[in-house]
């Protein structure tokens, strides 16, 4: 007998390109600071509802949606017990981006998901902001630091990764059928 019925549910099919990234050296240059009052909280706990607001929030605008559809449960699993670290940036003490460093692999640190709420973009922190948290992947003592971004990303995020020293491994071409449910704009050149 079928329980899960979620491959019933209306969904959007988009197609997009993932440029997988790598970096093979820490930055060589003295560290970007950060405006005054914007700071960086490492290794922060998050429940589940908090997590998820702040993922939708900096990823909505970028179809980010692999997290949201898990269920609760498997969310709270994760959060407590995957070998990530999540942390925060916050301008006067108010969230204005988040990242998650995946530690599964200590000799390839990767950096799963960066950005900023919508608010701070074009505040001109995002090149600090990400020059952080690539030293805090480094402080782990990998031998890489990997990242990967998408054409569904803000059109910035490629550059941006480029200037700060990442490399293109490979690019690959994927569909993804993001449901309906989440409430996510595809964009019209992105859809199937």
């Amino acid at each position: 007998m079928i329980t899960d019925l979620n491959f019933l549910q209306p969904v959007t099919r988009m197609k997009v390109t993932v440029t997988f990234m790598r970096m093979d050296h820490p930055p060589v240059n003295a560290p970007l600071a950060l405006p005054p009052g914007w700071v960086l909280e490492d290794d922060v706990q998050l429940s589940v509802a908090q997590y998820r607001t702040l993922h939708f929030g900096v990823g909505r605008s970028c179809c980010w949606w692999m997290r949201q559809v898990l269920p609760d449960k498997a969310l709270e699993r994760l959060l407590a017990t995957a070998p990530i670290k999540v942390g925060l940036l916050r301008e006067q003490g108010q969230v204005r981006g988040f990242y998650e460093l995946n530690l599964t692999d200590p000799q390839s640190i990767n950096i799963a998901y960066f950005g900023l709420l919508p608010e701070a973009i074009g505040q001109g922190v995002g090149r600090s902001f990400l020059d952080g948290v690539v030293r805090r992947a480094w402080s782990y003592g990998p031998q890489t630091v990997r990242v990967n971004t998408c054409t569904a990303d803000h059109p910035r995020a490629l550059p941006l990764y480029k200037q700060m020293g990442f490399t293109v491994v490979r690019r690959v071409e994927e569909e993804w059928d993001v449901p309906d449910r989440l409430g996510l704009t595809i964009p019209e050149h992105l859809r199937c």
